[in-house]
Order: structure tokens, then C-alpha cells, then sequence
């Protein structure tokens, strides 16, 4: 039974719009799938409700901001909105309270800690150090990650020296999308030279593509996988725009064949490092098929799994596991997903 015949039966994909041609290519490279586990996560950064998974505990893994809701940069693709499900922690006091108190209370296994981006699109976060230092001392099993933004090496070595354990930043490639979607006058190889910055220390490097990030266009992804490909990291997340977010009538929203080709190029390129499927991607039926072509296409994670996603790896011999934790890290309780009855019959 060929792929296509397999995602016919997965209920969840019964009326979704799949590229069968894309789908024979996905399977012309199954040996490198099959068999190949997947990490569906689940972190507390947002609600979240499957017909698969279960929901994750809230708090095992959230998320916080160092400026609240604010960001200096409004990107044309994001408005600051991404930062509004996360707990503000715009002082290093506040920080340290509110994670012994979920240490205390919640079972917490590690946190994210972002923020919105100055006119340079750096965050300090210098004074929040010594508070890491604390709580990893403390609590030596805790696992903390970091939104770096833009750095040079000594703040790298700084991050790292804090006890940081992941450093994740958004990987650029196109200069037109750097000055016109991001407001930003800063070069790609500033993306570059971060990423080098923090792959010279000892930190889990785990940077994020955003696939349409010029308004909806695939323009720079491919500049960027190459970035990518010339530094150490420890694993890439790609992320799908969400026109939502943006000024109405200002992003389209990329077509998820030109998706799932990108995943290809990705798995490609990317060969020996795990390559994940991030939060932020459009909701509804495109979301569905973005996840099928990532389980197909040989991705190791995905970040809140459509429905439907946990069948396409049953369907194609992936074994999957949930995690209560962000896509980027490995933190938090592991649950193995055996297959089910969940196909039409």
C-alpha cells in the first residue's frame, strides 16, 4: 500500500488537501524515515487539546518574558503578539520568585526565558545571570533555554558561563526581509556571526528558520539553511509564518507544498542533526498537512501535533513519544505513543 493509500485511512486528513506528487516524493525516501522516532512536545506556553495527546500539566515548562508585552522592533510578522501568552518577568526578583515558587508547587522542569527586542534586535539579559546561577545551583537537574536575539562572542560566553543549557535565535538570510519585514538595519552576517558567537561555547545551539517570512515568499530560507550548515548547532526548528499575527492584507500565507518542500531541503541539508517543526505555524487544515509533511518528510519533533499527525506516524512506521517541554530541549516527563485504533475502518 503506497503513503497516499496509508493517509487516506487517518480520519483526521479525510478532506485534506494533499499533494499526492509531494507525497510520492516523501515516500521515494522512506529508508531514512522509517523507523525513525518523533518527538511530539508539548510545552505550557499555550493552551493546547488533541484528539491524540494529552494535555501537558500546566507550568512544567512555561515560558517568560523580560519585557513583558513589549518589543521595540514590531516586526511586520509578529507585532509582539508572540509574547503575550508568556509570564511577564520584567525584573530579575520577579524571575527568581515566580520559578522556585513552580519549583515548589508545579513540578517545574525547566523554563524559556525571551522577551521583545531593542531598535538593534539584542536582549539584555545580563542582570537576569546571576539569578540563573542561583537556581541552577540550587537545582542542578533544571534546564533553562534562552531566545538569544542578535550577540557578539563575550555576551555568548556569558550566556553559556550562566549556566544557560539552549540558546535558540531566528536565522535570517535574505537582507530584503532584515530591513523591510523586521525594520532592522543589520546585515545577514550578523545572523551569522551570533550563530558562530554561540556555537564557540558549550550550550545546546538551536536555531530557528521561519519558512515565508517575507510575506508569505520564500525568498531567504535557503540562504539560511546554508548559515546553518556551516556552524555546530545541536538541532533547527522550523517555524511556518502565521499571517494572523500581521497587519490585514500585508503576508499571504505560504502554500504547504512550498512547505513540505522546504522540509525536504531541510532533511537534506540537514542530515545529521534533528530538525524540528516549531509552535508557530497557521492554524486549521493547513496545519494539518504542514504536520503530516513533517512526519513524512523525516523531521524528529513537532511542537503541539495537529490532529492527525500521531496517525501519519503510526501509518508510515514512526515510533513517537510526547514531551512536556519546548520542541528545542529534552526536559520534562516522556510518555511513549503506541499505536491505536484511531483509522477509519
Amino acid at each position: 500500500m503506497s503513503w497516499f493509500e496509508k493517509l487516506s485511512a487517518v480520519e483526521a486528513l479525510e478532506d485534506a488537501p494533499l499533494d499526492p506528487e509531494l507525497v510520492r516524493e516523501f515516500e521515494r525516501a522512506a529508508p531514512r524515515v522509517a523507523g525513525r522516532p518523533i518527538r511530539f512536545s508539548t510545552p505550557t506556553f499555550k493552551a493546547y487539546s488533541s484528539c491524540d495527546l494529552e494535555g501537558c500539566g500546566k507550568n512544567s515548562f512555561p515560558a517568560f518574558s523580560v519585557t513583558a508585552g513589549g518589543c521595540a522592533l514590531m516586526c511586520d510578522h509578529c507585532q509582539a503578539k508572540i509574547l503575550e501568552p508568556m509570564i511577564p518577568a520584567t525584573s530579575p526578583e520577579t524571575l527568581e520568585r515566580k520559578v522556585r515558587e513552580m519549583i515548589a508547587t508545579q513540578e517545574l522542569q525547566g523554563f524559556l526565558l525571551s522577551g521583545g527586542s531593542t531598535r538593534r534586535n539584542e536582549i539584555r539579559y545580563e542582570r537576569y545571570y546571576p539569578v540563573i546561577e542561583r537556581l541552577k545551583r540550587d537545582h542542578p537537574g533544571l534546564k533553562v533555554a534562552i531566545h538569544s536575539a542578535l550577540l557578539d562572542a563575550p555576551r555568548a560566553r556569558s550566556m553559556a558561563d550562566a549556566g544557560v543549557d539552549t540558546a535558540m535565535m531566528d536565522v535570517i538570510g535574505a537582507q530584503e526581509t532584515i530591513r523591510e519585514v523586521y525594520h532592522l538595519e543589520r546585515a545577514v552576517d550578523d545572523f551569522e556571526s551570533t550563530l558562530a558567537a554561540l556555537c564557540a561555547t558549550p550550550m545546546e545551539v538551536v536555531p530557528h528558520i521561519v519558512i515565508g517570512l517575507h510575506y508569505g515568499r520564500i525568498l531567504g530560507e535557503p540562504a539560511a539553511l546554508d548559515i546553518v550548515s556551516r556552524q555546530r548547532i545541536h538541532s533547527l526548528v522550523l517555524v511556518v509564518i502565521m499571517p494572523f499575527y500581521a497587519k490585514p492584507g500585508t503576508f499571504a500565507t505560504p502554500s504547504t507544498t512550498d512547505v513540505g518542500r522546504i522540509f525536504i531541503e531541510t532533511r537534506t541539508r540537514i542530515a545529521e542533526r534533528q530538525v524540528l517543526l516549531g509552535c508557530a505555524r497557521p492554524p486549521g487544515m493547513h496545519r494539518r498537512v504542514t504536520d503530516a509533511y513533517a512526519v513524512m518528510a523525516g523531521l524528529d519533533g513537532i511542537a503541539f501535533p495537529a490532529d492527525g499527525a500521531l496517525g501519519v506516524a503510526h501509518a508510515i512506521g514512526r515510533p513517537a513519544a510526547q514531551e512536556h517541554a519546548c520542541c528545542s530541549m529534552k526536559a520534562g516527563r516522556t510518555i511513549k505513543l503506541h499505536p491505536r485504533v484511531e483509522m477509519k475502518l
